[in-house]
C-alpha cells in the first residue's frame, strides 16, 4: 500500500449549469448527495463552490455552512475544501466563509488570463486570504495556473505566510492560461521538488484535458482531481453521468498504474491534517 493517490472531486464549480449537463449538482442537497456518491467511489477531497437559486455562483457563508454541515454528516472523514475563487465574489468577500474552519481552502497566489477575463489575485488579497487560513488553521491548496505561482507559493512559505509542507495543484488546459503540455507538467514537478522538498502536488485538467492530467499525475506519483466542475463530458459523444462515475474512472487508472486509492485516513495523514 505504498504511495496512495488522493482523488479530489470538484463537484460543481462556478460555471457548469444544468443546461450543460443535468447531472451538475447545484442545490446544497444535490451537492451533498453527489459528493457522498463520489466519496463512496474513492474521492477523499471535496472541492466545493456554492450557487444561488438561479445557478449563478456566490460566496454566501450561510450556503457554505449548510454544505459543510451536510458533508461532515454524510461523508465522515472526507476532507472538505472550500473555494475562494474569483468568480464567486469580489475581493475579501471571496474569503468570507473561512471562519467556518474547513479542512482546506483553495488559494490562488497570482493573476492570469482566463477565457474571457483576467483572473485577478492582487498581492494584498493573497496575503489576506493566506493570513485568514493561518488564523483558522486551514490548509491552503495552491492553485498554480502558471509557473510563477509555484515560485510565489514557495516565497509565501519562506515568509511564514503559508505553513509547510505545500500542497500545490497544477491546473492545465484553461484557455489563455497554461495548456496541458507534458514537458511543462514535468518541469512543474521538478521545480516544486527542487524549491520545496517534501511538498505534495495534484494535477487538474480542464475539459478534454481532465483525463490526460489524471493519467499523467497518477503515473508520475502525484495526486489528481476530477469532477463536473472541470469537465461535464465523458467523451466527445457523451456527457459524464455523475461525479461518482468520473471518480470511478480515476480509480481504475490508479489500478492500471498500481497506485492504491488513498483512504480518507491516509489522505489526512499525507496532507498533515488532523484526524477526525
Amino acid at each position: 500500500m505504498s504511495n496512495p493517490c488522493i482523488i479530489c472531486v470538484a463537484i460543481t464549480g462556478s460555471l457548469p449549469r444544468k443546461e450543460n449537463n443535468p447531472a451538475v449538482p447545484v442545490t446544497i442537497e444535490e451537492q451533498i448527495e453527489s459528493t457522498q456518491a463520489a466519496f463512496e467511489a474513492g474521492a477523499t477531497i471535496a472541492h466545493c463552490h456554492v450557487r444561488n437559486d438561479d445557478q449563478t455562483p456566490t460566496s454566501d457563508p450561510e450556503k457554505f455552512a449548510r454544505l459543510l454541515e451536510g458533508l461532515r454528516k454524510h461523508c465522515p472523514g472526507m476532507i472538505v475544501q472550500l473555494s475562494t475563487g474569483g468568480r464567486s465574489g469580489a475581493e475579501r468577500e471571496r474569503g468570507g466563509m473561512l471562519p467556518l474552519k474547513p479542512d482546506m481552502a483553495s488559494l490562488s497566489v497570482g493573476s492570469n488570463n482566463f477565457p474571457t477575463r483576467v483572473y485577478e489575485n492582487s498581492p494584498d488579497l493573497v496575503d489576506w486570504l493566506a493570513a485568514e487560513m493561518l488564523t483558522y488553521d486551514i490548509k491552503p491548496e495552491i492553485e498554480a495556473f502558471d509557473l510563477s505561482h509555484i515560485h510565489q507559493a514557495v516565497n509565501l512559505m519562506k515568509q511564514g505566510k503559508i505553513k509547510a509542507p505545500l500542497y500545490v495543484q497544477f491546473v492545465m488546459g484553461v484557455k489563455n492560461a497554461m495548456p496541458a503540455d507534458k514537458p511543462t507538467f514535468d518541469f512543474y514537478i521538478e521545480t516544486l521538488e527542487r524549491l520545496a522538498p517534501g511538498s505534495q502536488w495534484c494535477g487538474a485538467g480542464v475539459g478534454a484535458n481532465q483525463l490526460v492530467l489524471n493519467e499523467w499525475s497518477i503515473a508520475a506519483g502525484g495526486h489528481t482531481r476530477t469532477g463536473l466542475e472541470d469537465n461535464v463530458r465523458w467523451d466527445k459523444e457523451n456527457l459524464a453521468p455523475s461525479n461518482a462515475a468520473l471518480v470511478e474512472r480515476v480509480a481504475a487508472l490508479c489500478e492500471k498504474y498500481e497506485r492504491p486509492v488513498a483512504t480518507w485516513q491516509q489522505a489526512r495523514q499525507i496532507l498533515g491534517l488532523k484526524a477526525v
